[in-house]
């Protein structure tokens, strides 16, 4: 089973995606959990105040450490400190697919900081170990848009989640190239038509068609792709 939790100021962001669809489906059948914890519920204040003005001045509001420490603490204290902590961050190491896998098979329950507004103390990164991770080079609101994505992305690794493991094998990234065009009915659509060989019954014809245009899309759209492929001989002449 993927375990995660989540600290955030805004669950019920998270809570609404894991209410649907293939994540909901996955937590009923046991395939994955998730905890969501209110930050605020760590406040040490009467008016349960997670933020503050930064020292030395500047625009924007800063989380403070002290409610994030203790909700660690908290889930650390849940999971027997079998935890791995992730604060997703525009400084960290850029998320992929190989980061989705690894993030499927861990052991430990993946424990997302949802940072906001200015971000959070820079104690927190000092004083917890953790990993930085980025979903690119642009700036959200906050972290639980990247933390779901990066949840999702894991826990569709997951076996079992999908419902077949070709359904996963057969994407994107995997092997570091991009996914072949999909059709489905009807097969001929405003003059458009779904190619021959799909409708042939070759079924080694159709895994080679396939593999063809897997390379042609990753040619075209993300030739930076190509020099992590696993590619045959053939295919290398072909490319060249």
């Amino acid at each position: 089973m993927m375990r995660c939790d989540v600290v955030t100021l805004f669950p019920e962001m998270l809570r609404a995606a894991l209410g649907e669809s293939i994540l909901k489906r996955a937590q009923e059948r046991q395939l994955i959990e998730v905890g969501l914890y209110q930050l605020r519920d760590f406040a040490l204040d009467k008016h349960r105040m997670t933020d503050d003005a930064p020292y030395g001045g500047g625009g924007g509001m800063l989380l403070k450490p002290e409610p994030i420490f203790l909700a660690i603490e908290k889930i650390k204290a849940v999971r027997e400190n079998n935890i791995r902590v992730i604060l997703p961050s525009p400084q960290g190491q850029c998320f992929d697919q190989k980061m989705a896998e690894d993030f499927s098979k861990e052991t430990r329950s993946l424990v997302f900081i949802c940072g906001h507004y200015e971000g959070v103390d820079a104690r927190v990164i000092e004083g917890i170990p953790l990993e930085e991770v980025s979903m690119g080079d642009y700036i959200v609101t906050g972290g639980e848009l990247p933390a779901m994505a990066m949840i999702d992305a894991a826990a569709r690794l997951v076996p079992g989640v999908l419902g077949g493991v070709a359904s996963a094998k057969e994407e994107s990234f995997e092997d570091s190239l991009l996914e072949y065009p999909h059709y489905t009915r009807p097969y001929e659509f405003r003059g458009m038509q779904v190619p021959e060989v799909l409708v042939s019954g070759n079924h080694s014809a159709i895994r080679a068609w396939r593999r063809a245009e897997a390379l042609k899309n990753t040619i075209r759209k993300r030739p930076d792709l190509l020099s992590g492929a696993a590619l045959t001989l053939d295919e290398r002449k072909r490319l060249a």
